[in-house]
């Protein structure tokens, strides 16, 4: 895969959503709430009036409908603006 965002742009690889079970019973797929954390994949340049603080390999925090999802070679990402990820985790 060869992506490369522009200006303030990130791609986010999101974590896999917790498997989580109430009394026995598996939630399925589709019930699961989507994971609010991912680790950058890739960066743009930043712009003149922002400069990219992110950088690959960051595991982030990201608002719960920050970015665009797209598919790629059977792999979800998202791609979102910098200042839609709220927290680095450290």
């Amino acid at each position: 895969m060869n992506i490369k965002p522009l200006a303030d742009r990130v791609l986010v690889l999101p974590a896999a959503a917790e498997e989580k079970t109430i009394g026995g019973i598996i939630i399925p797929d589709t019930a699961k709430e989507k994971p609010l954390k991912g680790e950058v994949i890739a960066v743009g340049e930043g712009t003149k009036d922002e400069k990219m603080i992110l950088k690959k390999g960051d595991n982030v925090l990201y608002g719960k409908y920050s970015g665009t999802e797209l598919e790629i070679e059977g792999t979800k990402y998202l791609i979102m603006r910098q200042s839609d990820v709220l927290a680095i985790l450290g």
